[in-house]
C-alpha cells in the first residue's frame, strides 16, 4: 500500500519532467530496491520510464540501503540522502537514480491550481511559505535563546569566549611547561 502511493507519487513527479524518464529509459526492464529503516520499496523500470511494483521474483539491478533519517533528509538535506547510501549491484543503474531523485522537483502550486484555480493556488502557497518561514524563525529564535539561557544565565554550556579563554590558558601552560622541562634538563646537566 505504502510501495504504491510512493510509487504513485514519484511517477507523478516523473509524468512531468521528459529529461528524467528519457534518463531512466536506459534501465527499463531492470529492478531496484530502496531499503531505510523496515522499509523495503521494490521497484521496475518500465519502458514509458515510470517506476511499477516489482515482481518478487524479479532479479535485483541494484540494492541501495539509505540512512534510517532517510525520509526526514529527503525533506531537509536532499544532497546528503544519497552521500550516506550505500550500494551493491549496477552502479550506473544508481548513479541515474540518484541524479534522477536528486534533481526531480514537485510544482505544487501547478496541482493545486488544478484543484482549486490559479489564483486560490498562488495565495495557498503563498500562505503556506509564510508559515514555514515563521515556523523556521521561530525555532530559529527558540534554539538562540536556550543556547544563551544554558551559557549565560545557567552557566550549563560554556560560552565560545570562554571555551576560547580557556585554550588560551591551556596553550600558555603548555608553553610554560615545556619552557620549565628544558631548563630542569639543564641543570640536571650541570649538576650531573
Amino acid at each position: 500500500m505504502v510501495n504504491n502511493a510512493a510509487l504513485g507519487l514519484v511517477n507523478h513527479l516523473l509524468t512531468g519532467e521528459d529529461w528524467a524518464r528519457e534518463r531512466l529509459l536506459e534501465f527499463s526492464g531492470q529492478t531496484a530496491r530502496l531499503l531505510f529503516g523496515r522499509s523495503v520499496l521494490s521497484f521496475t523500470i518500465s519502458d514509458a520510464g515510470l517506476l511499477g511494483a516489482a515482481d518478487t521474483a524479479a532479479a535485483v539491478a541494484v540494492s541501495i540501503r539509505l540512512p534510517d533519517d532517510a525520509p526526514v533528509r529527503a525533506l531537509t538535506d536532499r544532497a546528503s540522502l544519497f552521500s550516506t547510501a550505500t550500494i551493491s549491484g549496477s552502479a550506473d543503474l544508481a548513479e541515474t537514480l540518484a541524479f534522477v531523485f536528486r534533481n526531480l522537483r514537485w510544482d505544487v502550486e501547478h496541482d493545486l491550481s488544478r484543484l482549486l484555480g490559479d489564483m486560490v493556488a498562488r495565495r495557498a502557497l503563498q500562505l503556506a511559505n509564510g508559515l514555514a518561514q515563521w515556523q523556521a524563525g521561530a525555532t530559529r529564535n527558540l534554539a538562540f535563546s536556550l543556547a544563551e539561557y544554558l551559557t549565560e544565565e545557567e552557566a550549563a554550556i560554556a560560552s565560545r569566549p570562554a571555551v576560547q579563554s580557556f585554550c588560551v590558558q591551556v596553550d600558555a601552560l603548555r608553553d610554560d611547561l615545556a619552557r620549565f622541562e628544558k631548563r630542569l634538563e639543564r641543570f640536571a646537566r650541570r649538576q650531573g
